[in-house]
C-alpha cells in the first residue's frame, strides 16, 4: 500500500495530501468527464503524463480508497479503474475547479457542459456523480 505522510491534521492540508497534485486531479477529471478507465486511456490525455507519474498516482488513488483496480474482462494483462464512493465524492471539487478555471483562466469548455452549469451547478454535480456510480457498477 502506498503510504502518504500527513503534514498536519488540518482538513485542508490532509485533503491536499491526497488530492493536491495536478496529475491526480487530471486522472479524476478523465474518469468523471471522459469515462476513462484504463492505463492506456489515461496516457492519451492531452497533458501527456509520464508513465511513472501515472503509475504512482493510480497507486496512491487506489491505496487511499478513491478508486479500485480490477483485471479487465477482455484482457488479463490489462486493468480497469473505477471510482469508489469516496472517489465519487470528489466530483463537486472537480466541477468547482472547472467553474473557477472557466471564469478566471483562458480555457475551452464543452458548450453543452457550460450551458448545464449555467442552469445549476448542483444538478451537474448530481448528474456526474450518478454517471460515475453507474460506471463503477458496470
Amino acid at each position: 500500500m502506498k503510504e502518504l505522510k500527513q503534514r498536519s491534521t488540518c482538513p485542508i492540508s490532509t485533503s491536499l495530501d491526497v488530492l493536491g497534485d495536478k496529475w491526480t486531479l487530471l486522472i479524476l477529471r478523465d474518469m468523471v468527464f471522459a469515462g476513462k478507465s484504463t492505463y492506456g486511456e489515461f496516457l492519451q490525455s492531452a497533458e501527456k503524463m509520464a508513465t511513472n507519474i501515472l503509475a504512482d498516482r493510480l497507486a496512491v488513488l487506489e491505496s487511499q480508497g478513491i478508486l479500485t483496480k480490477a483485471v479487465a474482462s477482455d484482457k488479463k494483462s490489462k486493468f480497469t479503474y473505477r471510482l469508489t464512493e469516496k472517489g465519487i465524492d470528489t466530483v463537486p471539487i472537480i466541477i468547482t475547479l472547472l467553474v473557477w478555471g472557466t471564469k478566471h483562466c483562458s480555457t475551452i469548455v464543452d458548450p453543452g457542459l457550460l450551458k448545464e452549469l449555467e442552469a445549476g451547478q448542483e444538478e451537474v454535480v448530481e448528474k456526474y456523480q450518478q454517471l460515475a456510480r453507474e460506471k463503477s457498477l458496470a
